[in-house]
């Protein structure tokens, strides 16, 4: 061969593993996904969505209650949510993820472990993020029970980066596939790629070195872009069960949600609550603070302030629901977790600076998920974020 001839084989190879890579960098690969690789989707609303701004006038009353969480917002901002689904959104935990982006901004968040006593997230997002599109990170795998808990909100978006893919009840996108949601909301970053999913390795700052799985990034907006280009909208799209089609039903028409008070501070005296997922995992144990002033609970994890890195500020609830289930496992080698997502067990929710002993039910996975009062009455919960973590039944909760 001429030295002409090998030298442009040399330059064809550099070329096609630099866009490999460059490839490789924006999809990436999430730890216990058991997927690689992604296939892009060019949705042409995605570059407006970007710099998208409701536009809000201050004088305008907020009397419109959010159907997630009941906190009250603007007939501007319910004429946008009410031609979306909800996002409920995988994001992971891990110390070296910390800070977390889009959390203050959830309606309603789901904690639980995910594997080996590290906790996971679900943040659902519909009514606070109208107003400005919101940076949603660090954004990782599926899990089976975090699915059974959305599956409650009516198929809401399912976001996520791949989830566990292995035989067995851990089986999280083959339970996916198998409830249709492929089809309908399933928000797999494999399925969707850049832009709407990046790997910003600088999302906690220029220089701080972190790992490639906690990096990947996306936004509120972005995501819904590419629901909207999917026709994935409140409408749910038609379907067919053999012979039988299922017409288009409307999101806000088929879910319920829960009953909510105004919410005033009391001369309750339960200022203080806390709780360890695992014994010796301090890291992930969770302390909340109740404020009078604002009648809500400051978050700290791990003996540390838990902020919002999109704002610096410490995420706030103003309603601590402590969900106590049965845990199994770890049931295989990756460490992989079961809760027991369906039927009843005993709840703690904490508002108003008071406790409250309740009951939480669900019928099914597509049930929705309901709390009732030592008398079977149901739960008002205090306008505001509610936050929802899930622990074993013979977990202390203190205070």
């Amino acid at each position: 061969m001429s030295r002409k001839f090998l030298l442009t084989l040399l330059v064809i190879y550099i070329v096609s593993s630099v866009a490999s890579f460059s490839v490789f960098s924006f999809t990436g690969i999430d730890s216990g996904s058991g997927q690689t690789g992604s296939s892009q989707e060019d949705n042409s609303d995605q570059e407006t969505a970007l710099s998208y701004l409701l536009k809000i006038d201050p004088n305008e009353p907020k009397d419109q209650a959010c159907p997630l969480n009941g906190a009250l917002y603007t007939v501007t901002e319910q004429q946008a949510w009410l031609k979306r689904r909800p996002l409920a959104v995988m994001i992971e935990n891990s110390v070296e993820a910390r800070p977390q982006s889009g959390l203050a901004k959830a309606d309603v968040v789901f904690e639980a472990l995910a594997e080996g006593g590290v906790t996971r997230f679900m943040p659902i997002f519909l009514c606070a993020v109208q107003s400005m599109d919101t940076t949603i990170a660090p954004v990782r795998s599926a899990r089976t029970y975090f699915i059974d808990w959305a599956s409650g909100f009516n198929e809401p978006m399912y976001v996520h980066v791949g989830g566990a893919n292995l035989s067995g009840p851990a089986d999280a996108l083959g339970q996916l596939a198998k409830y249709g949601w492929n089809l309908e909301n399933d928000m797999n970053q494999f399925s969707i790629g850049y832009p709407t999913f990046v790997r910003n390795h600088n999302r906690l700052g220029e220089g701080k070195q972190i790992a490639t799985e906690h990096t990947m990034e996306t936004t509120s907006e972005l995501l819904w872009a590419v629901a909207e280009d999917r026709d994935w909208t409140n409408m749910s799209p038609e379907r067919k069960f053999g012979r039988t089609v299922v017409q288009p039903s409307n999101w806000y028409d088929g879910y319920q949600g829960w009953s909510f008070e105004d919410g005033t501070p009391s001369a309750g005296d339960v200022f203080k609550i806390a709780y360890d997922f695992w014994e010796g995992y301090s890291q992930y144990s969770v302390a909340w603070q109740y404020d009078a002033t604002t009648n809500s609970y400051g978050r700290s994890q791990g003996g540390e302030t838990h902020v919002d890195l999109n704002t610096g500020e410490q995420i706030k609830a103003k309603n601590v629901v402590v969900l106590q289930t049965v845990e199994k496992g770890p049931i295989d080698e990756l460490k992989h977790l079961l809760y027991t997502t369906t039927g009843k067990g005993n709840a703690l929710i904490f508002k108003n600076g008071e406790v409250e002993k309740a009951t939480w039910s669900k019928k099914d996975r597509e049930s929705e998920l309901k709390f009732s009062d030592a008398k079977g009455n149901e739960i008002e919960f205090v306008r505001g974020m509610i936050w929802i973590s899930v622990v074993d039944i013979n977990t202390d909760i203190e205070y």
